[in-house]
């Protein structure tokens, strides 16, 4: 993300990866534009806290029910801006919004409403304590490209709900589906207006967005981007949460169902031509299981059709852009190189078009390779074999990463007792990847794959800022800590002690009575 604002693009084109064809021009927002989408949502975030949660949450039903009603046309348009099949648009982006909407309207409620804190120590019985949970004000959520819809929907119905208001930068590459959010979100009614805007622009506009001053950042996005993002944060004391990707392993224990789990190893690596964050960029099979699970993967990735996403049938569309097709190269190059065995695919495919890439199945790899240790991002499965469930593990953790696992074994105690075991914001036994869509579960990783959450109660909680209130319903006693320390305030102190902590019931209650007669001496009472 560069750091001066003068960089910032005058306009973004969007293009179909597929065709590319023009899509559509957009202005981007300068720094004066974003400092002026940030002021105006200010009012209107002021209003939409005072709005009850109640009140919040028909407006969610109503985004749910159109979004619902488009369901395919909005599939369509992802399809046409991100490249992915439209039957991979519809079930990873359009259900796993209407999900969290769902999400949103049953538990939002619950969640937000005052929550009362009980006190244990005797001394503070007289205090009634309950937790507030305060919106931060305008919050800045910056998205990628390759979930253009899911990711940024699921995070503005969560601060929307919470009582927020919104600034969205979404990818340059992907402009298009973010206004559609925007316009759906418009349709929905209610909003007060300026409460949820879309800023256009490249990464400058993203810097922007954090130097003009939003009260939080939401990030997704690549390691490097996200840490600049978080130095800019810090800078100004801004609170964030960072999704930074990862290098998810998989592992196939010696008792694993070798058909199913290569079915799922094929669509955890291959799905949205592997350009997922959750995708299967490491797998680790034991070595009786090995041979077989390469030919079983080989066999089912070969049946894969790639082509355009609008297609009927159509398993992988194209990949983003060039740039990230060099990098999937560039790997699986390195990894030959080093003595890996390409077992199939790893090809461009010219005559589909620029941006389309064949699917590849590498064996033989070792933990050193770039392919085993940076994120590939594209449709590339490269598999290591092991020996014991130890050596699994310790490959499993040997990573910067920490995003997500899975674990496939037809013994599941087995498989929970190793997740326990397991340096990952998210553990699966016996799935890939459909975490994400499950709208309870929270999402994030911990080491360079992020900090912070999305999605369910942590994701709520994650818009709003924690405010205690102390009531204390005895306003007319003075209470004993307060001045003054001379005339026994020691032996008063020494006697509350041992009447709250004190071994036994005699020497509590001797304590109990010693501290009641100082403090009538006192006039306390």
């Amino acid at each position: 993300m560069p750091t001066t604002h003068s960089q910032i693009a005058t306009r973004i084109v969007s293009t179909n990866p597929a065709t590319g064809e023009v899509l559509g021009e957009f202005e981007c927002a300068a720094l004066s534009g974003v400092q002026a989408a940030i002021a105006q949502a200010r009012p209107a975030q002021a209003a939409w806290a005072r709005t009850p949660v109640r009140e919040r949450l028909s407006i969610v039903e109503n985004f749910q029910r159109a979004l619902h009603s488009r369901k395919r046309e909005i599939a369509e348009s992802i399809t046409r801006e991100a490249g992915k099949p439209c039957a991979e648009a519809l079930s990873t982006e359009v259900l796993v919004t209407l999900d969290a909407a769902e999400y949103c309207l049953q538990n939002a409620f619950a969640v937000l409403r005052p929550e009362p804190v009980p006190h244990a120590s005797l001394m503070m019985k007289s205090k009634k304590g309950y937790l507030l949970r305060e919106p931060y004000g305008v919050v800045g959520i910056i998205s990628p490209w390759n979930y253009p819809f899911s990711i940024p929907a699921t995070q503005v119905l969560a601060a929307l709900v919470a009582g927020n208001a919104v600034v969205l930068k979404p990818s340059e590459f992907t402009p298009a589906v973010a206004l559609q959010l925007k316009r759906l979100m418009d349709e929905a009614g209610l909003l007060p207006q300026n409460l949820f805007q879309v800023v256009i622009g490249d990464g400058a506009t993203g810097a922007a967005l954090i130097s003009a001053g939003v009260d939080k950042i939401v990030f997704t996005g690549s390691v490097a981007t996200g840490k600049r993002v978080a130095q800019a944060a810090v800078a100004k004391l801004i609170p964030l949460v960072l999704e930074l990707g990862g290098k998810d392993p998989m592992i196939v224990l010696d008792d694993a169902d070798v058909d199913v789990a290569s079915s799922a190893a094929v669509w955890g690596a291959f799905v949205n031509a592997g350009q997922t964050c959750l995708s299967v960029e490491r797998c680790y099979v034991h070595k009786t299981l090995y041979e077989k699970f390469l030919q079983t993967c080989v066999a089912k990735m070969e049946k894969l059709r790639v082509g355009n996403g609008m297609e009927d049938g159509v398993d992988l569309g194209p990949m983003i852009h060039s740039r990230q097709l060099q990098v999937v190269e560039s790997h699986i190059t390195d990894a030959v190189a080093q003595g890996a065995r390409l077992l199939a695919g790893g090809k461009r495919l010219p005559q589909l078009g620029e941006n389309f890439y064949q699917p590849a199945v590498l064996a033989d790899v070792r933990p050193a390779m770039r392919i085993m240790r940076e994120e590939t991002f594209g449709p590339v499965l490269p598999v290591m074999s092991f020996d014991s469930d130890a050596e699994a593990i310790a490959l499993t953790n040997d990573s910067e990463f920490g995003l997500a696992a899975s674990i496939w074994t037809t013994n599941r105690k087995r498989g929970e007792a190793m997740a326990a075991q397991i340096q990952a914001g998210t553990v699966m036994v016996n799935d890939v990847v459909s975490c994400y869509g499950i709208s309870e579960a929270p999402h994030g990783g911990v080491k360079s794959s992020g900090m912070g959450r999305s999605h369910g109660r942590l994701g709520l909680e994650e818009m709003v800022w924690p405010k205690y209130v102390d009531s204390d319903r005895l306003p007319r006693m003075k209470k004993i800590w307060w001045y003054g320390y001379s005339g026994g305030f020691m032996a008063q102190m020494e006697n509350s002690v041992d009447f709250l902590f004190a071994r036994h019931w005699w020497q509590r209650l001797a304590a109990g009575l010693r501290s009641l007669a100082i403090f009538r001496r006192k006039g306390r009472l």
